[in-house]
């Protein structure tokens, strides 16, 4: 007899050109405790045409498909569903499409050859409002920010590093934090801080810089995205932090 998923379980819609991909990651996410797998999409106007009928928790989102890419669909879908989280997943580590998704939007990036336990930890960390970056893709982006000054690939040159002095020290190392894509229980070991304080921490800094979700916050911090024109703290209201 089968049985109706938990009212907990995060609400994944998969997207990619693939179909065989599109199968494997349904088996790997169906597999995995607390994962309903809702929908699927071959391109970026079915992914926003599905994201607004079936409102997932999480949208996995290939970057190459035709049509609308997967950078074009995140933009759209963080704008007209601000609630649902991108997790970016592809085969390609460029710069220009690290950056292009997560400018876009994007909650989180990961490469395809990832493992199936990163896979699986990476979507119910963005359904919590982590930060999920490949680490080299992290990497990447604090040395283009030291050796170019903040220019990004192809040209396009992006305003010097803001200051954020409205930031108190113990916030300053939190973002620092954040930044190496720590989530809020590794936080709190790494600073001797108790996981809710290491929470209002990045509560605090959303609303300050203001950011939309961790990784804009991070992004605010090095110069390489504008802040939103509203308070980040109300764009992440009922967000785990």
């Amino acid at each position: 007899m089968s049985t109706s998923p938990s009212p907990a379980s995060v609400r994944v819609l998969i997207v990619d050109d693939q179909s065989l991909i599109r199968l494997g990651f349904r088996m790997v996410l169906e597999a995995a405790d607390g994962i309903e797998v809702v929908g699927e999409a071959a391109d970026g106007a079915g992914a926003v045409e599905a994201t607004a009928r079936l409102r997932p928790d999480v949208v996995l989102m290939d970057v190459r498909m035709p049509g609308v890419d997967g950078i074009e669909a995140t933009a759209r879908i963080a704008r007209d569903h601000p609630t649902v989280r991108v997790l970016v997943l592809t085969t390609f580590d460029l710069d220009e499409y690290a950056f292009g998704a997560l400018r876009a939007g994007a909650g989180g990036f990961l490469l395809k050859d990832a493992g199936r336990d990163e896979l699986v930890a990476a979507v119910r960390a963005v359904a919590a409002g982590e930060a999920t970056l490949a680490p080299r893709i992290v990497r990447r982006m604090i040395e283009l920010v030291t050796d170019t000054g903040g220019t990004l690939p192809g040209g396009s040159p992006e305003p010097a590093p803001r200051g954020h002095g409205s930031l108190t020290a113990r916030e300053e190392e939190v973002l620092g934090a954040m930044a190496r894509g720590l989530t809020n229980a590794e936080i709190a070991d790494e600073l001797f801080l108790g996981e809710s304080t290491v929470k209002t921490h990045v509560g605090r800094i959303l609303a300050k810089l203001p950011a939309r979700d961790r990784v804009h916050a991070v992004l605010i911090a090095h110069g390489l995205a504008d802040p939103v024109d509203s308070g980040g703290a109300q764009l992440e209201e009922g967000w785990p932090r």
